[in-house]
């Protein structure tokens, strides 16, 4: 890991290096990028930065834009999807007031603020998590919203639909193994057609810093897998999350084909999650296991889990921020909609896996979030939740919460009276954030501000998409 300025010239004249290209994260969650030659690369640059238009970002407003980012050299890999010889870094974003002061509203500067609100509240040293990446790889996309045209045609070689022709074939002939609806999870080759394709990607991350736990075909049948990266702390895991993003998309185009990180891309087909195992420690030691606790799990352990399911309602504005999002938080499809926990149940907002028994591997999973979150501020807001359940005692089970050791697809109406449901609508979520965040602030973590200009911009996503005319509408409505 690159720490001087030194270093960064060490890997340009060992790498050949001709860029070195920034990467600054917006609100929402996508990288951008801004490159400069190697010769304009300089020590002056590490203490005053590079200028941008703040507002292009959707941090400020176009009459007072000017902001700075200044590179963290910590982050720097040689970039093997770049046309060019490149190393790539993150920048860290910085506000032009009486000299340069770090952005409230920095997305990874709130993931620094929750580290240390962590250490500093004496309950742990760090909180590792653990994501695992749900995509798509799909052959063609298109789609169009037009005042005459609205329709979206997604098409993968693996796909059912394709037994009797493939148009991917260069010679026409179609040998057969397709895999039908919910039929993918674990399929072996030759079903498992992105197999090369991901072998490559997780051989790609692991030389570019990213340990891989595992990777294979998921439940979806066009073509969904799956890549769960080992446990980092938060920020770490917030970085290795958008690499990881950005390094799987364009290795996929190198293959000639795209993958989709959406929630629901498919209608009746199972949605993308990006699940996030969690737990903390001490001193180097967990502070999550008990021996003798329910399914292993020490009181602070249980009490983390009452803070994220209390909170549930809000954070899911935060971790499942987009229209799509709830489409894939519906019964049936492996996505929790309860909120509650229980052990290897996957209906559950939380689910503790049954297989991690040891006190290092102790930790849960929070099932809710996807990947169109950002994660700097998904991580960061699963550590508040977390820290404010632990800092107030809370008790899952007095509050009802759980444990339930039962399909929560299929609950009784007297069960559906206690036991509380997920958000359905990206709406509801802002309606529950908005009622339900000051546990992000403590600390000074995350900002009214930020927390307004996030609400602001969920809120308009929702409505700008719900005066949209679906076609499922003409079915229904067409002819009355």
């Amino acid at each position: 890991m690159p720490k001087t300025f030194e270093d960064i010239q060490a890997m340009i004249e060992a790498n050949g290096i001709q860029m070195i290209d920034f990467k600054e994260i917006d609100l929402d969650g996508r990288w951008h990028h801004l490159s400069i030659p190697v010769e304009r690369f300089t020590k002056d640059m590490l203490a005053q930065g590079i200028g941008f238009d703040g507002s292009s970002y959707g941090f400020l407003t176009v009459e007072k834009s000017d902001m700075v980012f200044i590179p963290d050299l910590s982050s720097a890999f040689v970039d093997p999807v770049s046309p060019v010889p490149a190393i790539s870094m993150i920048g860290d974003i910085y506000r032009i007031v009486d000299g340069l002061a770090r952005f409230e509203s920095d997305p990874r500067y709130i993931a620094e603020k929750a580290e240390q609100f962590l250490a500093s509240s004496g309950i742990a040293d760090e909180c590792r998590f653990g994501p695992e990446f749900e995509f798509y790889v799909l052959d063609n996309v298109e789609f169009r919203t037009e005042v005459a045209d609205i329709e979206v045609h997604l098409d993968s070689a693996q796909a059912v639909w394709n037994t009797i022709d493939s148009p991917y074939d260069p010679l026409d002939h179609n040998p057969g193994y397709k895999v039908g609806p919910h039929g993918g999870y674990h399929v072996d080759l030759p079903y498992d057609s992105s197999y090369a394709l991901r072998c490559d990607m997780v051989r790609t991350l692991e030389d570019h810093g990213i340990p891989v736990k595992y990777h294979h075909s998921e439940n979806g049948g066009p073509g969904q897998v799956e890549i769960e990266i080992q446990f980092a702390t938060l920020k770490e895991v917030a970085d290795r999350t958008q690499k990881l993003k950005y390094l799987v998309k364009n290795i996929a185009l190198q293959h000639g084909k795209t993958v989709t990180f959406m929630p629901k891309p498919f209608y009746k087909e199972a949605g993308n999650g990006m699940h996030v195992h969690m737990h903390m420690f001490k001193q180097g030691q967990p502070i999550f296991y008990d021996e003798a606790g329910y399914s292993n799990l020490s009181d602070t352990a249980l009490s983390a889990i009452a803070g994220i399911l209390t909170h549930a309602p809000a954070l899911t504005a935060i971790t499942c921020p987009s229209t799509n999002s709830y489409k894939r938080l519906i019964p049936g499809y492996e996505a929790p909609v309860t909120i509650c926990y229980a052990t290897a149940n996957r209906s559950s907002v939380i689910r503790i896996p049954g297989y991690a028994k040891t006190p290092d591997t102790k930790r849960f999973e929070f099932r809710p979030s996807d990947a169109t979150t950002n994660p700097y501020l998904c991580y960061s807001a699963l550590t508040m939740a977390m820290i404010d359940g632990i800092q107030r005692g809370l008790d899952p089970v007095s509050l009802h919460l759980g444990p339930y050791d039962k399909n929560m697809y299929y609950l009784t109406d007297e069960e559906k009276q206690t036991i509380k449901q997920l958000p359905t609508s990206l709406e509801a979520a802002a309606d529950a954030l908005e009622a339900d965040h000051d546990f992000l602030l403590n600390g000074d973590v995350f900002s009214a501000e930020l927390i307004a200009n996030h609400l602001a911009k969920i809120r308009a996503d929702a409505a700008e998409i719900s005066v949209i005319p679906h076609p499922a509408e003409f079915a229904k409505y067409y002819d009355l």
